[in-house]
């Protein structure tokens, strides 16, 4: 993407976020995140494109089917922060929290924290 054309760091993070809600994952690697992204999470650190797919298949295994909700979304500057929860049949979380960091039209570094809770913890 050429300089004329780089999306700000909300572009770039709202585009990962409505790519979050429809499970587009390889869609979501390709156009907003580096390559070499870092991510720090409640389950270890994780590395690069391969990575986020350990992720994502994580949280599908952990929640499937499940549905966000984005309940604080704020960006300053290069950063981000995202506090959200989300529903599936049998469990949910209610304390996601994800920081972000985006550079030249691309998420390098994002945190996330989240506690899954059985639906019988309610």
């Amino acid at each position: 993407m050429s300089n004329d054309t780089m999306r700000t760091p909300r572009q770039v993070l709202e585009d990962h976020l409505e790519k979050s809600k429809t499970g587009s994952v390889e869609e979501d690697l390709k156009l907003n995140f580096a390559k070499d992204v870092v991510m720090l999470t409640t389950f270890g650190v994780y590395r690069g494109h391969e990575g986020m797919r350990e992720l994502a298949k994580l949280l599908q295994e952990q929640l499937p089917e499940m549905t966000f909700d984005y309940e604080n979304f704020q960006v300053e500057g290069e950063v981000g922060f995202l506090e959200w929860s989300a529903d599936s049949k049998n469990a949910f979380v209610k304390d996601g929290a994800d920081s972000y960091v985006v550079r030249d039209g691309l998420i390098v570094a994002q945190t996330i924290h989240y506690t899954v809770l059985n639906k019988d913890q309610e």
